[in-house]
């Protein structure tokens, strides 16, 4: 039987509101990886607030460029306790100086009359395209809009009685500072776009072309350039496109033909091959589950992933291509944190197979390997590279709290996005030609700022563990920090694995003994410590003292009584302190830390929390308690996305889990979700092959393996009997295999192996069923 038939997702898993949608962070996102549009408004007008990837200033802040910011002169600070010099000299600026900064790319503003007296919307998912409906008085009108999935233009059709008299205004970003006071003020900084100093933008039309180029102070120049015709009396359509100076010679003018071409082609032809794009990938993975709510949040999650990250295009900032429409800089400047924020926006992307989307990241970081070495060279005075932890897209550092926006070891989190690349798609070449060098590079960095203490052990000459303490003097930790440690050990561990399986022996050897050189991770009766002096006693946001659970999962639960202890202990302490000091994604990554446990049930019960109390209606995570139910004290909305994404892998780790070279199905799901139907296809394990899973009436059903490359797979037994009936490539086999136990199944590249149980008809055993469908 086939669970899946090719509609995922359908129109239930559609956004529907009923209303007029008055906030820019609950309108509707579309975006194609390098162009975002958020659609939001009752029709008087309706908004819709544009958004490129690659619009920044990447003016340094002048205290990055002073002789004093240097590891060398951090570490001199904190061991004397300056507290002020150290604020002055790398943090205080951050919330002072508007620059670097993303920066937003403007607005259009459809007007047509009377605010609307009714509206429906709906985001159709599926098609990645805006419709909405609304009347005001006698007028009616609907309207669709799509952002093209490879071309960057963006389509609006207008039907209706209004759609003669409708008009699209340009509104250039507030640059002069006029914005309205908000009614929920950050409590990080509000800083005006007005302080940028940009002069007005020039307003031009030719034709049915109008645009307006905004010119900056520092290079930058970009305009937004619309087309219109009216097809019919009742029918308007609108082409719209964002350019940059940086397109290349007459890139205005570019981008004004570009427009009129699509418009002249028109929006049905355009909307067929954006819909292919998105059908394609769709493709890719699918799930189902008798949670429907959970179903239609990793749908819209991925909706959200496949919208702002593209290959070709700058990976995910902290707001992805929807930058805050509300005359203000973005949160945190809109920028790239690697102490956890793009960490966790490409933690699901590999199972869910969503392989070149989540390549952005990857090419992302390979290219600002020579940014990487020179800020290794300059501030930390070492060889190697390392990134900045607090950066612009350029790879240069906004400053901010240093002992987290200048850890050294944060750029080991970072390595673990080729690690994961390699070991989820088994591509050798890969590992030999960037993950291996990427991992031997920063280590390359890192291991140049290790010191032996008294015992002989290796340490880091200063140690935190984001965000622990804040920016106070106590942030700063007896060395090592479990952060920094379990990164240090979790690098050269798998540096030494890599050189092993790259017959690189000598090197082999080198990683195998500065491993053997650093000291083990700290542990009392709470379970992970801070540090070795410090277990964590408050309610806290960022859970980096349990990083070798997850995500470095360096220890694990079914390997040893010992580890299986830890990882209970770690967790019943953060369950006694409470959730007081959470934010959005903390739910997601204590969800996360259940899965290694197997508890479904508290997994799903912390998704629940974060999708119904710390998401706005269109799925953005919004950081805080914002509607005040009293699950945290933090109740601002400040729009990230690492918490979606993290949602989405805490999910499809209920599902599936694939670390140590085992296949285990169904490992953490709860008991309503085992007795009814649940089911995925085509997430991707390790080692490159690709599963499917049905488990109906509280037993599994059916498994499919599809290998991309040769190699052995093994598989927990999760079947209710020894005796299987497997198929490979249309002949099968009956099996034995004792449940629970593994089951090793050596298979080719393009080899198609489905398991079941084995229940012969009388007639003996016919052909199984395909569960590739979707």
């Amino acid at each position: 039987m086939t669970v899946f038939d090719g509609k995922y997702p359908s129109e239930q898993h559609d956004l529907h509101v009923r209303n007029p949608i008055r906030r820019w962070d609950e309108a509707f996102p579309l975006g194609n990886g390098m162009t975002g549009c958020l659609v939001w408004g009752d029709g008087a007008p309706l908004r819709f607030s544009l958004d490129r990837g690659d619009l920044w200033d990447t003016r340094p802040a002048p205290e990055v460029l002073d002789d004093g910011f240097t590891y060398r002169n951090m570490i001199e600070l904190v061991r004397r306790g300056e507290q002020e010099e150290l604020s002055r000299r790398f943090s205080d600026f951050f919330s002072v100086c508007p620059y670097p900064t993303k920066l937003p790319a403007g607005r259009l503003e459809l007007h047509g009359g009377s605010p609307a007296e009714r509206m429906e919307c709906r985001l159709n998912v599926r098609a990645a395209k805006a419709e909405i409906e609304w009347r005001a008085g006698e007028q009616t009108c609907r309207l669709e809009s799509f952002l093209h999935a490879e071309t960057g233009v963006g389509y609006i059709r207008l039907k209706g009685t209004s759609a003669s008299q409708a008009e699209l205004k340009l509104v250039a970003p507030d640059y002069a500072g006029h914005y309205e006071d908000r009614e929920d003020p950050r409590s990080a900084f509000d800083i005006s776009l007005a302080s940028l100093g940009y002069p007005d933008a020039a307003f031009g039309s030719d034709d049915n072309v109008t645009w307006f180029l905004q010119p900056t102070n520092h290079g930058l120049e970009y305009a937004i350039v619309v087309a219109e015709k009216q097809r019919i009396e009742l029918e308007t359509e609108w082409v719209y496109a964002i350019a940059a100076n940086r397109d290349g010679m007459d890139w205005l003018e570019q981008a004004k033909r570009k427009t009129a071409d699509a418009l002249h082609a028109g929006f049905d032809e355009a909307l067929r091959s954006h819909t292919g794009w998105w059908e394609q990938y769709w493709r890719q993975s699918a799930i189902t589950l008798p949670d429907f709510d959970m179903e239609k949040m990793w749908y819209l999650t991925n909706y959200l992933f496949g919208s702002c990250s593209r290959k070709g295009a700058p990976p995910m900032p902290l707001q992805g291509v929807w930058t805050a429409d509300e005359g203000l800089l973005p949160p945190w400047k809109g920028d790239y944190h690697h102490d956890l924020n793009t960490e966790l926006c490409y933690w699901h992307y590999l199972k869910a197979n969503h392989l070149q989307e989540g390549e952005s990241f990857l090419d992302f970081l390979w290219d600002l390997r020579p940014a990487a070495r020179e800020f290794a060279r300059t501030f930390y005075e070492a060889p190697g590279i390392n990134l900045p932890s607090v950066m612009t897209i350029e790879g240069k550092p906004l400053g901010g709290w240093p002992m987290y926006s200048l850890s050294p070891t944060n750029q080991i989190w970072v390595c673990q996005a080729f690690d994961h690349y390699w070991l989820y798609t088994g591509d050798r070449d890969f590992l030999e030609k960037r993950a291996y060098v990427y991992l031997q590079e920063s280590a390359t960095c890192v291991q140049h700022l290790l010191i032996p203490g008294e015992d002989g052990k290796l340490r880091l000459p200063v140690s935190s563990s984001p965000e622990i303490h804040d920016d106070r003097l106590e942030a700063w930790l007896s060395s090592n920090s479990n952060y920094d440690l379990s990164l240090l050990r979790y690098l050269f561990a798998r540096l030494e694995n890599m050189a092993e399986l790259l017959g690189k022996h000598r090197e082999r050897e080198m990683w195998a003994d500065v491993l053997a050189r650093l000291p083990e991770l700290a542990v009392d009766d709470s379970g992970f410590m801070v540090s070795p002096d410090e277990a964590l006693t408050e309610s806290h946001r960022h859970f980096s003292h349990a990083m070798a659970i997850y995500p470095l999962q360096t220890v694990q639960y079914h390997r040893s009584d010992r580890e299986k202890q830890i990882i209970d202990d770690t967790i019943l302490h953060l369950e006694r302190l409470g959730k007081g000091y959470w934010c959005g994604y903390s739910f997601s990554w204590m969800a996360a830390l259940y899965t290694r446990q197997g508890n479904g049930e508290a997994a799903r019960h912390h998704l629940r929390l974060l999708w119904k109390f710390m998401c706005s209606p269109n799925g953005f995570h919004l950081n805080g308690d914002y509607k005040k139910a009293g699950i945290t004290q933090f109740h601002y909305r400040p729009f990230t996305l690492e918490g979606n994404m993290a949602a989405a892998d805490a999910l499809q780790e209920m599902l599936l889990q694939t670390n140590g070279g085992m296949i285990r199905l169904f490992p953490a799901i709860p008991a309503d979700w085992a007795a009814g139907t649940a089911a995925f296809q085509r997430f991707r394990g390790e080692g490159g092959v690709l599963v499917s899973a049905v488990m109906t009436s509280g037993e599994l059903e059916r498994v499919e393996l599809h290998a991309e490359r040769d190699g052995t797979f093994c598989m927990d037994n999760r079947f209710s009997t020894s005796r299987l009936v497997l198929e490979r490539n249309g002949m099968t086999s009956v099996i034995d295999c004792p449940v629970g136990s593994a089951l090793s199944i050596a298979m080719r590249k393009g080899d198609v192996v489905s398991l079941a149980e084995h229940n012969p008809p009388p007639c003996g055993i016919g052909p199984a069923s395909s569960l590739s469908g979707a």
